[in-house]
Formats: C-alpha cells, structure tokens, sequence
C-alpha cells in the first residue's frame, strides 16, 4: 500500500472510531455485550418464533415442501417460502463469512432479505447460512444443508455469536454489514475496515469487500475495489470502478440468481440491519432496567439515540442521485402498507437521502410491536409529541414540519392499535 492510501485510511478509520464513540455513549456502551445468556433474558432457553422457525415447524409437518434446484439447491424454493425478493441481492467477496474456504472475489457470497430474515448462499459450499429477526430474542441464526434430502432441517448455529452476539452488534444478537478492504484472493486486511456501517455512514466509507451495481453519479464508495492496487488507484481515480449496471463482465453470474448486486439494496440492508440491533439492545436494556430497578427512566439516553436512528436524525446525506435495479425498488416499494393518499415509509428519494419519508419501516415490524410495553408505550408517546410539535427537542430539528406531519398521516392511517390518542 502506498503512504498515502494509509494515511487516508487513518483518517477514515478515526471518522469511523469516533461514530463509534457517538454511538457508544447514545447507548451508553453499546459496544460490549450485555449478558443476554442470564436472567431476566435467558437467551439460549428461549424457543425462537421467528419466520424460520415457523418454516421449521411446517417442513416437520409436511405441510410444506422445499422444492430441490439442480443447480441453485433450495436457495429458490426457500427464497419464496420465506417471501424473500430475489433483487435484494447483494454480492459480498470478502472472507467474512463461516465457510469462508468457499468465497472468493471470483465465487462471492450471495445475500438475500427481507424485512425478517437474511440468507448467505455461497457457490459450491455446502450449508446456506440463514439469520433470522425473532420478535423476542433478536437474531437467531441457522444453517440448512443444501444437499437433497426428503425433509430439509434447519439447525440452530450458535457459533454465530461469537461475531454476531458482541461489540459489531451493539452487544446483542444481531446482524452486521462491514466495509472492510482485502486481498486480491479476498482475504480481509483488517487495519482497512470502517465500524458502525449504517445510514449515518457517509456514502464513501461504505462497500469495501462488496461489489455494488447502479449509479451513483460519481460518488466515491469503496466497492468493487479488490486489492491494494485497486485501491491505490481509486486514490487517483476516484470511483474508477464506482458504477456498473450489472457484473457480467466482472465474475460468472449464472452462478447466482441475478447478475446484480444492488447499491439501492445494499443501503437498504444497512438501515435494516442496525435498526434490528437498535431495537433488541433497547428491548433487552429495559428488561434489564425492569428487573433491577421496576422502571426505566435511567435509559432516556438510550431512548433517544433509538428515536434519533427511526427518524434518520444523523443520516449521511447523498451529494447526488443514486439509482439502482428498477426491480428491487418494485418489489420493496409494493409491500406498503399505504396511506389514503397513496403515501408509504418505503418510498424512496434517492436524491439527498434514501428515504422520501424518514422514519424507518420496521416501525411496522413484530419485532417494534413485541418491545416490552413500558418502553413501546413511551416510544409511541415520545414519536407522537415529535411529530406534531409537542417535542421541539432540537436533536430532532432536521424534520420540517411538512415532514413531522406527513409522517404523522402515514403512521395514523397504516399502523394498526396506535393509542388513542395518536388519532385525536
């Protein structure tokens, strides 16, 4: 690597510590890991209800089959049992993954999502990796061996945990997307990776160990560089590498789904995968808080870096247009649900931010709704005082009030067993 590219890399790294920092203090240490195996949680006692175990449940009972590829194995017949888009695919070629013996620049992992459940199929390898967002307990994760076989099972892969129970995941059960460099065999060089990616992320630290497909508009970011060299050279030439509309020219990609690995979807899944973790600390903290104290008032810091993430209070904003697959913003756009007047929180801008509405869709989510009720009633009382006004606390000053009350309208007319005083 050349002094320079180190040199840059320092300085993005120090921008990423110090959101770490940010971050950490909002949560009061969301670094570490809370003792999620012990009382009140009991994490590993727990029975998942999540959308794979449901599915476990149906492939026991016959009541449902997973059909076998030749080629791809069960990765269709379980992207459809799981009502998982197959446009939300992204392609992923850094080692960052338990088979990593299988990834490659050349033969990347593929990954699938929806609002719940996030699939990993690699080439060649013979598990796909599924994680799932359980109401109650956060990630649960799993394996299904993708060889044929009269009833598939999915097996429970707690060995997840060591990377998906601790600081990259707030400390909980969850999920992660990392923008970290490799080597041109696809080996991670660690002292080049940028923590806490998410929507507060600025757009040019994001990508690294991915290929991203759409247009940016000249927007640097940190995909499809594979090795030092490349990334020398997007010193020079800036985003020399930034914008493919597919990868066909790049790996073989009949041996995945799509030939896409969607930026728009790729932003998406950085939202998605932090506010899952936002919302299993902040549900497992009042647990916590509850069974110690009976109250929750010493999480109000906790509260509002949760609310400040919903309502995208510290988004990077885009300098210019991205756009990506038409499909996949059919697909996540069609989903809803819609106001009266036509109006969802899944709208896309893609002009200055990525959402036209800020406020997260997983506010629609049963994982929101299955927060213990004295922080989900208090995070209802504290989202309803912002938008109309009541609340002018200024960490929420980047809403206008054309937005508070759109969002308003929205949340009014499509989410069901609002209090009623959200109505009046």
């Amino acid at each position: 690597m050349t002094a320079t590219f180190v040199n840059k890399l320092f300085v993005s790294l120090a921008c990423g510590l110090g959101l770490a920092v940010a971050h950490a203090e909002d949560f009061q240490g969301a670094g570490h890991k809370l003792e999620y195996e012990d009382a009140p949680i009991k994490y590993n006692e727990q029975t998942p209800t999540d959308p794979v175990a449901q599915l476990q449940h149906r492939l026991s009972t016959g009541e449902t089959k997973l059909a076998y590829d030749e080629q791809f194995g069960y990765l269709p017949a379980l992207l459809d049992a799981l009502k998982i888009p197959r446009s939300s695919q992204g392609l992923v070629f850094s080692k960052t993954s338990s088979q990593i013996a299988f990834i490659t620049p050349d033969n990347p992992r593929a990954i699938y999502f929806n609002d719940d459940v996030y699939l990993g199929y690699i080439p060649g390898a013979p598990a796909i990796e599924v994680a799932s967002a359980d109401p109650k307990l956060g990630g649960v994760f799993y394996r299904l061996d993708n060889e044929e076989t009269r009833r598939p099972r999915f097996v429970r892969d707690q060995d997840c945990l060591r990377c998906h129970g601790a600081e990259r995941t707030m400390g909980v059960p969850g999920f992660v997307v990392r923008s970290i460099g490799t080597d041109e065999a696809g080996q991670i060089e660690s002292q080049t990776e940028v923590s806490n990616i998410d929507h507060c992320t600025p757009f040019a630290e994001r990508w690294a160990g991915w290929y991203v497909t759409g247009q940016t508009c000249g927007q640097a970011h940190r995909g499809n560089l594979v090795g030092p060299k490349a990334f020398a050279r997007a010193e020079q030439e800036p985003n020399f590498l930034g914008d493919h509309s597919d990868l066909r020219e790049v790996i073989a990609t009949k041996k995945y789904l799509r030939p896409t690995s969607d930026v728009v979807a790729l932003m998406v899944l950085e939202h998605q995968t932090k506010m899952h973790n936002y919302i299993t600390r902040l549900s497992y903290e009042t647990q916590q808080m509850v069974s110690m104290y009976g109250h929750i008032r010493y999480l109000k810091q906790q509260e509002n870096a949760f609310l400040r993430y919903l309502l995208f209070a510290e988004e990077a904003p885009l300098i210019a247009p991205v756009s990506g697959d038409p499909k996949y913003s059919q697909d996540f756009g069609a989903i809803g649900p819609f106001d009266s007047k036509g109006r969802s929180l899944r709208e896309f801008d893609l002009k200055t931010r990525l959402f036209k509405h800020p406020c997260s869709f997983l506010i629609y989510s049963e994982q929101f709704d299955s927060m213990p009720a004295v922080m989900h009633d208090e995070l209802l009382r504290r989202l309803h005082a912002i938008l109309t006004g009541a609340d002018k606390d200024p960490q929420f000053a980047q809403l206008d009030d054309n937005e508070r009350q759109t969002i308003l309208e929205i949340l009014r007319d499509t989410k069901p067993n609002l209090p009623v005083y959200w109505r009046e």
